[in-house]
């Protein structure tokens, strides 16, 4: 990546007043040419363009940092490219997370980019279809279950509670804003 990438990073993220570590805004890059490398043969994401997996990727992902400090361990379900968990990983130091995706390619990128990105061992990559049963599944119960857009609210908190410990957290990010009906269905 090249200085213009780095300067919109670091623009966006004043913009969000988000800091990272000295060195955070250059792993995050490092993810993010990761990204558009496998994206060529792979097509992990519709998003090509620098900006956009600055803004659209990385910023959002890095806009929910205020719910997820204090968080020791996070899951994330439905991660995709590796997205809110690794860049979570990144501006939180000694967080853990677990990336989990039922798609074998985005795992294996996942594992790519943790290294790319720096997070590794504290980032692990799993293959897996979350269904409710973490202990069936080989996965964590944790202090804070997240997703950016797996699916519709009310089902992603019906599975993710099945993953979280008591006291802990479900954050979502939500691909667009919920319907009527399904925030009625929440109340």
């Amino acid at each position: 990546m090249d200085k213009s990438a780095l300067s919109l990073l670091t623009d966006g993220l004043a913009r969000i007043a988000v800091t990272l570590p000295a060195d955070g805004p250059e792993r995050l890059l490092a993810w993010a040419d990761e990204l558009l490398k496998w994206n060529r043969k792979l097509n992990l994401t519709a998003i090509t363009a620098v900006p956009e997996v600055i803004e659209k990727h990385l910023l959002d992902s890095l806009a929910v940092l205020p719910e997820v400090t204090g968080a020791t361990h996070l899951l994330d379900l439905g991660a995709g490219a590796g997205l809110p968990g690794i860049p979570l990983a990144v501006a939180l130091p000694t967080l853990e997370a677990t990336l989990v995706d039922a798609v074998d390619k985005k795992v294996s990128f996942m594992k790519s980019a943790a290294v790319k990105a720096g997070v590794t061992p504290r980032v692990k990559a799993r293959h897996a279809r979350a269904a409710g049963n973490p202990a069936q599944e080989g996965l964590p119960t944790v202090d804070l279950v997240i997703s950016r857009a797996f699916m519709d609210v009310g089902p992603f908190l019906q599975l993710a509670r099945h993953y979280v410990i008591p006291g802990g957290r479900i954050v979502t990010m939500l691909g667009q804003a919920p319907s009527e009906a399904a925030l009625r269905d929440l109340a």
